[in-house]
């Protein structure tokens, strides 16, 4: 049985990459895929000599077409007992906050806006589209739209839910809009990827996982009752992020200018 993802952990780097690895559906998630992403989510969690991820997708027509429409998901006869696939995929849903680079080639539509909305720095190739397709299949776009807002804002997130198959964000557009931060070569988008992620991983990981943590818990919450949060996470953080600097002291580097 052919693995629905491949997972590397590189402890050199201290990065773990996450391949979605179904080339031949366009990279569509099924049941087993999603219990995979969790299992993996868990996993990188876990293992403390990672502090950063790649996710990424092979082949070179999709980054992900979203849900498998092909294969039953199989959820429950009762309603009530319904699950959104979502929190199987999500990384957030699973309390990992070892911070994710999405890199996006190619198509990415419906339910594959489940990897960018959640991931902390989204970059793209030059021919990566992006697409809500639920409408035009008669489906109601309600769950994918809510990640997209806080990234794009109302006005884009609610063109694209209703366009549907008729309209298709660029990399450029994309770029403008702040879906992606980055838009590099085909040939180019791993290699930056990975570059990004070993960045981030030679940082102090209480600093950068405290960071993502509060960062995405404050979306949820009142602007004052996140700002009282994030002090209290500044305290309980910060002492042990400088002694792991302290042990583990960062290179010298010339930053650079995006």
């Amino acid at each position: 049985m052919v693995e629905t993802i491949l997972l590397d952990f590189d402890h050199e780097s201290r990065v773990a990459t996450v391949t979605l690895n179904r080339p031949e559906a366009l990279n569509s998630f099924n049941r087993a895929m999603c219990n995979e992403m969790r299992d993996a989510w868990h996993a990188i969690k876990d293992d403390e000599g990672i502090n950063a991820v790649v996710l990424r997708a092979a082949g070179d027509r999709a980054f992900s077409a979203g849900l498998d429409v092909k294969s039953s998901y199989g959820q429950p006869e009762i309603v009530w007992n319904h699950e959104d696939p979502g929190e199987l995929l999500s990384p957030k849903w699973q309390k990992m906050w070892k911070p994710v680079v999405c890199a996006v080639q190619g198509m990415c539509t419906a339910g594959a806006l489940y990897f960018v909305n959640e991931a902390d720095v989204v970059i793209c190739s030059q021919e990566a589209t992006f697409f809500d397709s639920h409408v035009s299949a008669g489906l109601v776009s309600a769950l994918e739209p809510i990640g997209l807002m806080r990234r794009v804002g109302l006005g884009d997130t609610l063109r694209m839910a209703l366009m549907g198959n008729d309209e298709r964000v660029s990399a450029e557009t994309a770029l403008r809009i702040g879906l992606v931060t980055e838009v590099v070569a085909r040939d180019d988008l791993w290699g930056r990827a990975s570059e990004i992620a070993t960045t981030i991983a030679a940082k102090p990981p209480t600093a950068t996982q405290g960071t993502v943590k509060a960062i995405w818990e404050s979306l949820d919450k009142p602007y004052r009752a996140a700002m009282d949060q994030g002090l209290i996470y500044t305290r309980l953080g910060n002492p042990i992020a400088k002694a792991e600097l302290a042990a583990r002291p960062l290179p010298k580097t010339t930053p650079r200018i995006r």
